[in-house]
C-alpha cells in the first residue's frame, strides 16, 4: 500500500503577513509518496510526519459542501437555494440513499483519518529514538483525533463499523459495534488519555491539546446524555469539563461578532481548535475552505453589478428557512449577531448594466445623489454607489412602495426572496483569492470555541435542573451580542430557559457552522422540527431519518454484508 507522508505548513509567512498576527510556530504538512510505514512511521522523523497526516482529514470533512449538506440542509434553520446536486438532504426524498457521492465520501473520509490514526499508534510502539514525553503527546493527539472522527460518524449514521487497529492490505470483513460501545471503547477512552496526556497549549498552532480534548469530551457526554444509553452522569461530567474549558485557561470571547469573523484575527482567544488554512498551499491546489461558496445569493447578474472577488462566487446552495428569518427578525433592536454577521449591501462595479430612472420613479419624488431630481432614462447612480441593499428581516418597516421607487438602487425584502436572492451570512467571505473563480480558500474553520463551551454547559445544566445556572451561562454569550446599550435588555432569567429557547439561541451563536443538525439529532427534535419550519423536507421526513444510510460501497465491499440502517431500502424495519 503506497503511504503518504503529509507535512503542510497551514500558517506561512504569507498568511502571517496578511494577518499581521504573532505566533510561534504552526502545524506543518507536505506531500511526500512512496514512504514505507515500517520503515520510516518507526524512527522519530516519521512519526512526527504520520501524527501530522492525521490532522490532513479533518480538511476534507469540514469547509466543503460535503460538510454542510450533512449539517446544514434537512433541519430548522436552512433550505436550498437554486443550485447544487444534494438538495435531497433537505428534501429527505428518495435521492437521500447509499449511493450518494456526500454520503460515501464523508464514510471514506473519516476512516481514512481513523486509519492513519490507528497507524500512528501501532508504529509508534517501535520508536526509540524520540523522547518518550513527546512519544506520549503525539499518541494523545492522534487518540484525540481517533475520537472526533469516530464521535462524527456515530452522531451521522449510529451503530459502524469499530476498528482501534491499522488496516494493512484489502479489509472485506467489518463489524456493526452498537453505537453505546463505540463510546465506551474508543471515544470516550481516547480523549480521556488526551486530557490526561495534552499540554494546555503547543508550540504548534493547530495540534490537539487538553482544553481542545475537554471541549470535545464534553460534546460527546452531552450527546451521550440523551440517547437511550446515556444517563445524568453524562450531564454531570459535561457540566465539569465545559467549566474547565472556561475557568481553567485563558480563553475569551470576543468583543463582538465582527472581531470573531474578521479574518485579519483568526487566531484569537475564542478559538479551543481550529483547521488552518494557508493562502500560499491554496494556490498549490491544496484542499482550501469552500465554505465562501455556497451562502451567497445571485448578486452578480443583477443591474449594476458583476461577479468579483470581494463579493465572492455564489453557488447559492443554502438559504434562511422563514422560521429562521423569523428568529432573526425578532430581536434585531437588540441583538447585534445579524448586523454583525449578515451582508447588507452591494456595491456597483459594473458600468454596463447601470439602471436607469423610469417615469413611475420621477413621478414618486426620486431623486440623484446630489439631491437633484431624477431624470427619466438617466443613470440612477454610478460604479462605486449601492446597487443593492437587503435590510433583512426586523428592518423592513420603512421601505414603502413610496420609498422604494424614490431609491436609486434595488431594495429586495423578505416576502420578495427567492431560491436565487436572499439574505445570506459574511462569516465565510474570502477576498483573499487570487481570482473570481477561485474555490478554494483561506480562512480557519472553527471546530470549537467559549462560546459553544457556555452554551454547551448551559444545555448540561438544563438538563440537570439547574436552570439559573443555564441562564448565567447563556446570558453571558447573550451580553457579548447585545446592540450598544442593549445589555439588560439581552439578559434571560431561569423561567427563559426551556429547550426551545437554547435551541433557539444556538441558532442564531451558529449560525452556518455546521452545528445545526447535530443538534437537533442530540436533542431527539430534528423531525418535529423539521416538520414544523423546513417546508421542503417536511412531508418526507421520518423518525430514521436521524441517521444516514450506510454507504453502497460499504455494502458492496463487506463480505457476508453489512446491514443497512434501519428504514432505508434493505435495511431492516425501524421498531
Amino acid at each position: 500500500m503506497k503511504l503518504m507522508k503529509i507535512k503542510a505548513i497551514l500558517f506561512a509567512a504569507s498568511l502571517l503577513i496578511l494577518t499581521a498576527q504573532s505566533c510561534d510556530k504552526f502545524l506543518e504538512e507536505e506531500l511526500i509518496s512512496d514512504v514505507s510505514a515500517s520503515s520510516y512511521y518507526t524512527t522519530a522523523a516519521g512519526l512526527e510526519d504520520a501524527v501530522d497526516a492525521s490532522y490532513h482529514w479533518l480538511k476534507w470533512i469540514h469547509s466543503n459542501e460535503r460538510a454542510h449538506s450533512l449539517t446544514i440542509f434537512g433541519t430548522d434553520t436552512y433550505t436550498n437555494g437554486a443550485d447544487g446536486g444534494h438538495k435531497s438532504f433537505n428534501y429527505y426524498d428518495n435521492g437521500l440513499n447509499s449511493s450518494s457521492s456526500q454520503i460515501e465520501e464523508m464514510w471514506e473520509y473519516l476512516y481514512k483519518g481513523i486509519n492513519q490514526c490507528n497507524a500512528v499508534l501501532n508504529r509508534s510502539e517501535a520508536i526509540t529514538d524520540m523522547d518518550p514525553a513527546l512519544l506520549e503527546i503525539r499518541r494523545a493527539e492522534v487518540r484525540f483525533l481517533r475520537a472526533y472522527y469516530y464521535f462524527i460518524l456515530v452522531q451521522q449514521w449510529g451503530s459502524v463499523h469499530l476498528t482501534l487497529e491499522e488496516t494493512e492490505g484489502a479489509q472485506v470483513e467489518a463489524n456493526k459495534t452498537p453505537e453505546a460501545e463505540i463510546y465506551s471503547q474508543a471515544i470516550v477512552p481516547d480523549l480521556e488519555f488526551a486530557i490526561a496526556t495534552l499540554p494546555a497549549e503547543q508550540s504548534d498552532y493547530g495540534r490537539a491539546t487538553k482544553p481542545a480534548a475537554e471541549f470535545i469530551l464534553g460534546k460527546a457526554l452531552l450527546t451521550r446524555g440523551w440517547k437511550s444509553f446515556g444517563s445524568a452522569a453524562d450531564f454531570t461530567a459535561a457540566e465539569a469539563l465545559f467549566t474547565s474549558v472556561i475557568e481553567n485557561y485563558d480563553f475569551a470571547l470576543q468583543p463582538t461578532m465582527t472581531d470573531l469573523w474578521d479574518q485579519d484575527n483568526q487566531i484569537n482567544s475564542e478559538i479551543i481548535f481550529a483547521v488552518q488554512y494557508s493562502p500560499d498551499l491554496i494556490l498549490n491546489g491544496s484542499e482550501g475552505n469552500r465554505s465562501h461558496l455556497y451562502f451567497l445569493m445571485e448578486y452578480d447578474v443583477r443591474p449594476g453589478m458583476i461577479r468579483d472577488i470581494q463579493n465572492g462566487r455564489p453557488f447559492k446552495r443554502f438559504r434562511l428557512t422563514e422560521y429562521m428569518l423569523d428568529v432573526w427578525g425578532k430581536d434585531r433592536d437588540i441583538d447585534a449577531r445579524y448586523d454583525q454577521t449578515y451582508k447588507h449591501a452591494w456595491i456597483s462595479n459594473n458600468p454596463l448594466s447601470i439602471p436607469a430612472w423610469t417615469a413611475e420613479n420621477v413621478a414618486a419624488g426620486a431623486k440623484n445623489a446630489d439631491g437633484t431630481p431624477a431624470v427619466a432614462g438617466q443613470p440612477k447612480y454610478q460604479v462605486g454607489d449601492t446597487a443593492i441593499f437587503i435590510p433583512g428581516p426586523g428592518r423592513e418597516a420603512e421601505w414603502t412602495p413610496q420609498k422604494r421607487l424614490q431609491t436609486r438602487y434595488a431594495v429586495y425584502l423578505t416576502n420578495e426572496y427567492t431560491e436565487r436572492v436572499f439574505a445570506h451570512t459574511g462569516k465565510f467571505i474570502d477576498p483573499r483569492r487570487p481570482s473570481i473563480q477561485w474555490e478554494a480558500g483561506s480562512r480557519d474553520w472553527f471546530i470549537a470555541r467559549l462560546a459553544d463551551a457556555y452554551i454547551s454547559r448551559a444545555e448540561a445544566r438544563f438538563k440537570l435542573g439547574d436552570l439559573p445556572g443555564a441562564a448565567t451561562d447563556i446570558n453571558v454569550v447573550r451580553a457579548r451580542a447585545a446592540q450598544p446599550g442593549k445589555e439588560a435588555d439581552m439578559m434571560i432569567t431561569d423561567a427563559d430557559v426551556t429547550l426551545d429557547f437554547i435551541l433557539e439561541e444556538r441558532a442564531r451563536e451558529f449560525d452556518a457552522e455546521q452545528c445545526r443538525w447535530y443538534d437537533l439529532t442530540r436533542t431527539g427534535t430534528l423531525v418535529e422540527r423539521v416538520r414544523a419550519y423546513n417546508p421542503e423536507g417536511a412531508g418526507n421526513i421520518e423518525d430514521y431519518h436521524v441517521h444516514r444510510p450506510i454507504p453502497q460501497t460499504q455494502l458492496d465491499r463487506t463480505l457476508g454484508g453489512y446491514e443497512q440502517n434501519c428504514g432505508y431500502p434493505g435495511g431492516p424495519s425501524c421498531n
